[in-house]
């Protein structure tokens, strides 16, 4: 998963924001380097955002730390379900030799990049480059009102992030030993799941960076393991899509893998032939009437047709059309890819969608054609 899991959906009241960890990390780099350099914390910190808005954050930690200065500040993602949420992130700030500039380090719970394609090269810590933006413009301000150079090795750490990180495709992503310093705005859009788009794009990178020819995409845990399983991929071709199919198709119009496969359970799959590329619940259920008439165009009988639309779910209709000896699945597959194909938008790209049950069962399948046409 991403570091913002999927939501049952926002409550029913205006909706608060909050802030990322690259914002939280340039405020506490910020309040480090000017105790060091000042003696003095400033406490509420301001952080300048890409935007050009200033914020201030209080200060929930702060230390003199041998020959450097230690500031925390605890992360409010506001009503984002972001498992980040209250982490104290916490940035240690020492001088470094004249004309070093500014040195980054990943310090406990924060990640260091083993792989390549990622936004920073591997064996530098997991700081993306918009908050090491916000880093350095922050300790340059202070540099330059104190009258020193801004040159500083900045050590960022969030509490118990190497456990955090565990709910997040970072391990996947080839990040090891903890959280991702994230951010692009400086601010957390509640329910933008903002995050989780951000691992489907960095996994496809990923994958394109070390050579992989094939992606699949699945929407759930029960058809990425099928999904692995049938082609034999290596986890790094795996991306987590979730309900964001549209998400990710787009992202491989821009950055295309010669081979991608779509994989998801019935109902969502069923969504997807009906043109949906959100699938989430929230966007509403499959329609039994359009499945039925899918049906009916594939050959079913009107009887048969006619059962499938009454049933309750998109799974008893399956059952229904299995038992009479028709392979629904094949069909919805078929629909699916066209729809898939559509948000391609002619990339060079071999489109492959299959369908499968709770348990795994291949219930459909659109093999492999260009989606170019």
């Amino acid at each position: 998963m991403s570091d913002a899991p999927e939501p049952d959906g926002p409550p029913d009241r205006p909706l608060k924001r909050g802030w990322t960890t690259g914002t939280c990390a340039a405020g506490a780099a910020k309040a480090a380097f000017a105790a060091l350099v000042t003696g003095a914390f400033p406490d509420p910190v301001e952080v300048e955002l890409p935007g050009g808005t200033r914020p201030a954050f209080a200060l929930a930690i702060q230390a003199r730390v041998g020959a450097g200065a230690m500031a925390g500040i605890v992360k409010d993602a506001g009503d984002d379900p972001d498992v980040t949420h209250g982490a104290l992130v916490k940035a240690t700030v020492t001088r470094a030799p004249a004309g070093a500039g500014i040195i980054f380090r990943a310090g406990e719970g924060v990640g260091t990049v083993t792989r390549p394609g990622l936004p920073v090269a591997p064996g530098e810590p997991a700081i993306n480059p918009v908050p090491r933006r916000m880093i350095a413009a922050g300790i340059r301000e202070v540099a330059q009102a104190a009258g020193v150079a801004a040159d500083a090795v900045v050590e960022i750490a969030i509490e118990d992030g190497a456990r955090i990180a565990q709910k997040t495709l970072n391990p996947r992503l080839g990040i090891v030993g903890g959280l991702s310093v994230l951010g692009t705005t400086g601010i957390v859009v509640p329910y933008s799941c903002a995050a989780w788009i951000h691992s489907i794009h960095r996994g496809i990178d990923v994958a394109r960076a070390m050579g992989l020819q094939h992606v699949a995409g699945a929407t759930g845990s029960a058809s990425e393991a099928a999904v692995q399983k049938l082609h034999g991929l290596d986890e790094v071709a795996l991306i987590d899509m979730g309900d964001f199919v549209g998400g990710m198709l787009k992202y491989l119009h821009a950055h295309p893998v010669p081979k991608v496969t779509v994989a998801g359970g019935v109902a969502k799959m069923t969504k997807l032939a009906q043109g949906r590329l959100d699938l989430h619940s929230k966007r509403g259920s499959a329609d039994m009437e359009a499945l039925a008439a899918l049906a009916a165009a594939a050959g079913a009988a009107p009887a048969l047709a006619a059962r499938i639309g009454a049933a309750h779910m998109v799974a008893q209709a399956f059952r229904i059309a299995g038992d009479d000896g028709m392979a629904l699945g094949d069909a919805v597959a078929q629909a699916a890819w066209r729809t898939a194909a559509r948000a391609l938008a002619r990339a060079d790209v071999a489109l492959e969608v299959v369908v499968f049950d709770r348990d795994g069962t291949l219930m459909g399948r659109a093999p492999f054609a260009p989606a170019g046409g």
